[in-house]
C-alpha cells in the first residue's frame, strides 16, 4: 500500500508541476515584445484582417480570459491552433515529436552502451592508462560544442569518407515506411521494409552520436565514481575474500549499487536530450521537435510554443517518476512510502 500511496503522490505533483509550467510558459510567452499578429500576416495587413486574426486566435481578450480558455481547452485534449502553420498544434506534434523522440532514444542507447561500460572499465584500472583514456574521453565530451561536433562529424563522415549521409531521416528519393508509431526505424521493422530500416538506421547515426556524446561523457564520469566508492565496500571485500572472481565481484555485487546514482544521471539527461535537440536536428535537417520549436519562438506563435513546452516537462517529469520507481528493484532497502 505504500507504493500505491507514494505513486499517487507523485502523480499529484506532476500535475501541479505541469499546471505551473503552463502558467509560467503562458505568461511568459504573452508578454515578450512582438506582435503574433504582425508575425503571421505580415506589416501589410490591413486593420479588419488584424481584427479578425485576433478575435480567431482569442488575442483580444483579456490575458487571464486567454489562460482560461486555453486551459478549458488542454482538459478536453486540444493544445489550440497553429498561428504559423494554421493547424492544431496537437497534429503538428504527432508529426514532429516522433522524429525527436527516436533521435533522443537512440541517443541515450549510445551513451548508455558506451557511458557505463567505459565508467566500470574505467574504475577498475584506476589511475592507470586504461583510466586515464576514459577521463580524456568525457573532458572532451563535456567540453565539444554540438554544433562544432555536428559540422566536423558531416566533414569527416560525409563530406571526405563518404560513410554516412549528412542530413534528414531517410534518403530523398525513397518512400518512408508506412507510418504506425512515427519511428522510422520501428516503422520499417514491422512491416518489412528493410531498405527503408537501413536508410533510415545510417541516417539516425551521426545525429543520434553528435547528440548523446554529451550524454556519455557525463554518464562514464558518473559511473566511474559510483563504482571506485562501491569497490572499497565491507562486503565487496567480504566477496574476494570467499574467493569469487575479479568478475563476478565487480558486475554481480558491485554494479548494481553502483547503478543507482548513475540511473538517476540518465534519466535527467533523457529529458535533457529531448530539450537539447535543437541544434541537432538543424545541423543535421532533422525534422523533429527542435526545429519546430525554434520556427514557433521567432514566429511568435505562443500556442506552438505552449504544446512544446508542456511536452518537454511531461517528458521530465515522467522519467523522473520512472527513476525513483526503479530504485526498489536495483535495492530492495529502499522502500517508497
Amino acid at each position: 500500500m505504500n507504493f500505491w500511496n507514494y505513486l499517487a503522490r507523485r502523480l499529484v505533483g506532476i500535475v501541479l508541476v505541469l499546471l505551473g509550467v503552463t502558467i509560467i510558459t503562458f505568461t511568459i510567452s504573452h508578454v515578450v515584445p512582438g506582435d503574433p499578429v504582425a508575425a503571421a500576416l505580415g506589416e501589410r495587413a490591413r486593420e479588419d484582417q488584424i481584427k479578425a486574426f485576433r478575435a480567431q486566435y482569442g488575442l483580444d481578450k483579456p490575458l487571464p480570459e486567454q489562460y482560461l480558455i486555453y486551459m478549458e481547452g488542454l482538459l478536453q485534449g486540444d493544445l489550440g491552433m497553429s498561428i504559423r502553420s494554421r493547424r492544431p498544434v496537437r497534429q503538428d506534434l504527432e508529426e514532429f515529436f516522433p522524429a525527436t523522440l527516436e533521435l533522443s532514444i537512440s541517443a541515450l542507447l549510445i551513451s548508455i552502451l558506451i557511458g557505463i561500460p567505459a565508467g566500470i572499465w574505467s574504475a577498475i584500472h584506476r589511475n592507470r592508462w586504461q583510466d586515464n583514456v576514459v577521463r580524456v574521453f568525457a573532458l572532451i565530451g563535456g567540453s565539444l560544442p554540438i554544433f562544432w561536433l555536428g559540422l566536423l562529424a558531416i566533414g569527416l563522415f560525409y563530406d571526405q569518407l563518404g560513410w554516412l549521409p549528412a542530413g534528414g531521416r531517410i534518403d530523398q528519393f525513397m518512400e518512408p515506411p508506412q507510418r504506425i508509431t512515427g519511428l522510422f526505424t520501428i516503422d520499417s521493422l514491422l512491416t518489412g521494409n528493410m531498405p527503408a530500416l537501413q536508410s533510415s538506421l545510417q541516417h539516425l547515426i551521426l545525429p543520434a552520436f553528435v547528440l548523446g556524446y554529451f550524454s556519455t561523457a557525463v554518464i562514464a564520469r558518473m559511473m566511474r565514481s559510483s563504482m571506485l566508492e562501491v569497490l572499497n565496500q565491507d562486503y565487496l571485500r567480504t566477496a574476494r575474500a570467499k574467493g569469487l572472481r575479479e568478475r563476478a565481484v565487480v558486475l554481480r555485487h558491485g554494479f548494481r549499487n553502483a547503478l543507482i546514482p548513475t540511473l538517476t544521471i540518465i534519466g535527467i539527461t533523457f529529458g535533457s536530450l529531448l530539450s537539447g535537440a535543437v541544434l541537432t536536428e538543424t545541423i543535421f535537417s532533422w525534422p523533429g521537435l527542435g526545429r519546430y520549436a525554434t520556427a514557433s519562438a521567432i514566429g511568435l506563435d505562443f500556442p506552438a510554443v505552449l504544446g512544446v513546452t508542456l511536452v518537454a516537462a511531461i517528458v521530465y517529469t515522467l522519467s523522473s517518476l520512472i527513476v525513483d520507481l526503479s530504485y526498489a528493484w536495483l535495492d530492495p532497502r529502499i522502500r517508497h512510502g
